[in-house]
């Protein structure tokens, strides 16, 4: 059996209060650490205010797949290259009074995080931090193999088929009605 790199992380999700009656707060996604043995294994209320809450979430395990390189590669590539989290509320309160924001899953992976907005789920992003980068490129630059490019044929080469498929032809002579000139 083969091991796959990983890295252990926990991530820390923020409840920011708003200044609007339809809504008096916010979820969003605050920070994705490495895990340490402090962090524990449950999660647990870092600080509450009036203005804001943070939760801290530990013992997630992103590993790195050879089959998603170019995801990886997508992603050191940009500006600003990061970890890709997805999250859900809970359905009903488990740890405290009321439901909290959950991650489910942490990805470096720009096709894991486009999988997920395109199954409209919560997913955001956070800068990682360059050691992060410089491992996720090593990988990438290891196992992504681009596509080689195919050349298009040019549209007008292409054999002309009705909308059913059949092969159709284009005549400038006129096949049907009188056709005298006087």
């Amino acid at each position: 059996m083969t091991t796959r790199p990983g890295i252990d992380v926990a991530v820390i999700m923020r409840k920011v209060a708003q200044r609007n009656q339809w809504q008096p707060f916010r979820w969003e996604l605050a920070e994705v650490l490495q895990h340490e043995q402090a962090f524990g294994t449950e999660p647990q209320r870092l600080r509450q205010s009036e203005t804001e809450e943070r939760w801290l979430y530990p013992g997630f395990r992103v590993e790195l797949f050879r089959d998603d390189a170019e995801g990886y590669y997508l992603n050191y590539t940009t500006d600003k290259p990061g970890w890709f989290v997805l999250w859900r509320m809970e359905e009903e309160p488990t740890i405290a009074d009321e439901p909290l924001a959950r991650p489910a899953m942490v990805s470096l992976s720009y096709h894991d995080a486009g999988r997920w907005l395109d199954a409209q789920e919560h997913c955001e992003q956070v800068p990682a931090p360059p050691e992060v980068v410089a491992w996720m490129r090593a990988f990438a630059e290891e196992h992504y193999v681009p596509e080689p490019r195919k050349r298009q044929r040019p549209e007008s080469f292409k054999r002309l088929e009705d909308r059913f498929g059949n092969p159709a032809s284009v005549s400038t002579g006129k096949k049907y009605g009188g056709g005298g000139n006087g």
